[in-house]
């Protein structure tokens, strides 16, 4: 398995600087020896034998298990050399061309979503503690990308920022009913119904977000204006002025598109307006990642534009208006890498080292992805009316100018008040600096 695993990485590795270390003690290179050195130090035969017939997969598990030890760099360092270098499973020749013929051939058996298995794929992730996601996440614990508006911006204005834009593309009026389809830890809804005096429903799958989400309208005052509730979105009977969903659509899965938008057309009012907002590709459909598969969204699924649009053509809704934000998820996850790396000891008393160890490669293979890969993010806006929203887009900015200095009246209320901005959670450790690029 040695001599496999180093041929392909041979025919794979043209460009970087790349040493294993076997359990032998021997050093293998690989590579033009430009940049700066990453060496993998393999503690055991299995390792190997992991890497030699499932590289990614592999590799994230004999990490996991120590196993494998990045002895030298920085862990982002490895899947920024992958991308920069090309396709593996042609590499591994005809065991590697056989691996991707049966990740294809299976893509939608995996994604078979039904209700029972979606609350179980949503269980997986975000019941694991609300403690640790606090751990990395901004004040608000937006747990998807931030919109930097300005290099040097921190998370937690990013994330402002973002929910500045979403609210935006909505153009809610006051008094008008909104549904968010996957709410997360709330934050979206509580923002919509404080800044635009909107009525929002969110619906979530987690037990851990609902219960955050609903401490958290109860604190905030404004129960009686954001209802949470333990809901597939496909059961939801009544109809809403706007519907928004956040990083949920990424859970879908491909089979169910042709349900989601059709179920959401049945959902908005006459006049209505939608603003989806999910990872994508920017290239030709592909397959999710065998490693993220199976140990961080079962189930998930990242689309190009070209396997969306059809469902929404078909459904009946008008697509106003669509937005590509690029690098703004790589930076987001640059922040919390940095965040999960500096409060990584309490995550290891809370959790263990082997969680550790899973999530740092799944923070630094996304941030890589976004980086040097052809992920990027989809802001869809859809209505049933061409006359729904606004037939320029400069109400967007404009939105976003008001919301802007709402939100900089509603800190300085707050601060007079309190003496403070009180945030989620308890104190945390927050790393020296977090640069944007």
């Amino acid at each position: 398995m040695e001599k496999l695993l180093l041929k392909a990485l041979g025919r794979f590795i043209s460009t970087g600087n790349l040493v294993l270390e076997m359990p032998s003690g021997d050093r293998h290179s690989f590579g033009d020896g430009n940049g700066g050195q990453i060496v993998l130090r393999f503690n055991s035969l299995r390792a190997i034998r992991r890497m030699a017939f499932s590289p990614s997969l592999g590799f994230g598990e004999a990490l996991m298990a120590g196993e494998i030890d990045v002895a030298e760099g920085d862990l982002l360092d490895l899947p920024r050399l992958a991308f920069i270098n090309g396709n593996y499973d042609h590499a591994m020749g005809l065991l590697g061309r056989l691996n991707a013929v049966l990740r294809h051939a299976s893509k939608r058996l995996r994604q078979i979503n039904t209700p029972e298995r979606a609350r179980n794929n949503v269980h997986h992730h975000y019941d694991l503690s609300g403690e640790m996601y606090r751990m990395f996440l901004d004040e608000d614990m937006q747990y998807s990308c931030a919109y930097f508006e300005h290099d040097g911006q921190s998370l937690d204005e990013a994330q402002k920022a973002k929910k500045r834009l979403i609210a935006a593309k909505l153009n809610i009026q006051p008094g008008q009913s909104v549904l968010e389809i996957g709410s997360g830890w709330g934050g979206l809804a509580l923002y919509l119904a404080r800044e635009l005096e909107a009525s929002v429903y969110g619906v979530t799958l987690s037990d851990e977000q609902l219960a955050v989400s609903r401490q958290r309208a109860a604190e905030a005052g404004l129960s009686d204006r954001v209802q949470f509730e333990l809901q597939d979105y496909r059961a939801i009977a009544r109809q809403f002025d706007r519907i928004v969903s956040v990083g949920m659509f990424e859970h879908v899965g491909v089979n169910h598109y042709a349900t989601y938008f059709e179920k959401s057309a049945k959902l908005l009012k006459p006049g209505g307006a939608m603003l989806l907002h999910t990872i994508g590709r920017s290239g030709v459909p592909a397959v999710t990642d065998p490693f993220i598969a199976r140990y961080i969204f079962p189930g998930g699924y990242i689309p190009s534009l070209s396997e969306v649009m059809p469902h929404v053509e078909r459904c009946g809704l008008v697509v106003s208006d669509v937005e590509i934000l690029r690098l703004h998820y790589a930076d987001t996850l640059k922040a919390w890498r940095a965040r999960f790396l500096s409060n990584r000891d309490a995550i290891k008393a809370m959790l263990d080292e082997r969680f550790c160890r899973m999530w740092e490669l799944y923070l630094a293979s996304s941030e890589a992805a976004f980086r040097w890969g052809d992920l990027v993010v989809f802001q869809i806006q859809l209505t049933n009316d061409k006359a729904a929203v606004p037939v320029t887009r400069d109400y967007i900015a404009a939105g976003q100018d008001q919301l802007r200095a709402s939100d900089s009246q509603g800190r300085r209320k707050r601060s007079r008040q309190s003496g403070l901005v009180v945030s989620v959670g308890n104190p945390i450790a927050e790393p020296e600096q977090l640069s944007q690029k």
